[in-house]
């Protein structure tokens, strides 16, 4: 699965969702990616942010490598938010689920897929 900001910044506040959320995951085997992207969004302090580290450690962060295709889907899509183009893209390209707090900004751009759009849960 590919995560979006929401569940980061839970990780970084210890919300209990995101201890649930993550003990599932664990049990079930499921691999947790986001991208460089996403961590920009929520990065702010590092020494006040322990937890996000250690979290981020813990879990593959894709690059931002992939500009043209990403510039593709904002125009196909009409939207300019390149963090989310590039997480569907991200997303696509993996065959992972997408988590996020955002469904319906993502949805524009996953729908640009047809059949092939990755399936979009919503965080929390």
């Amino acid at each position: 699965m590919i995560l979006d900001a929401g569940l980061l910044i839970s990780i970084d506040r210890s919300e209990k969702t995101a201890h649930a959320f993550l003990a599932a995951a664990e049990r079930t085997g499921t691999a947790l990616h986001t991208s460089h992207p996403v961590v920009a969004q929520v990065w702010r302090d590092g020494p006040r942010q322990a937890r996000l580290a250690a979290f981020l450690k813990a879990i593959t962060v894709h690059p931002f490598d992939d500009g043209r295709p990403v510039g593709r889907l904002l125009a196909l899509a009409r939207t300019s938010d390149v963090v989310d183009a590039h997480l569907v893209i991200c997303a696509v390209r993996l065959g992972h689920d997408i988590l996020t707090g955002d469904p319906d900004d993502i949805a524009i751009l996953t729908a640009m897929f047809g059949p092939a759009a990755p399936v979009v849960h919503t965080w929390p």
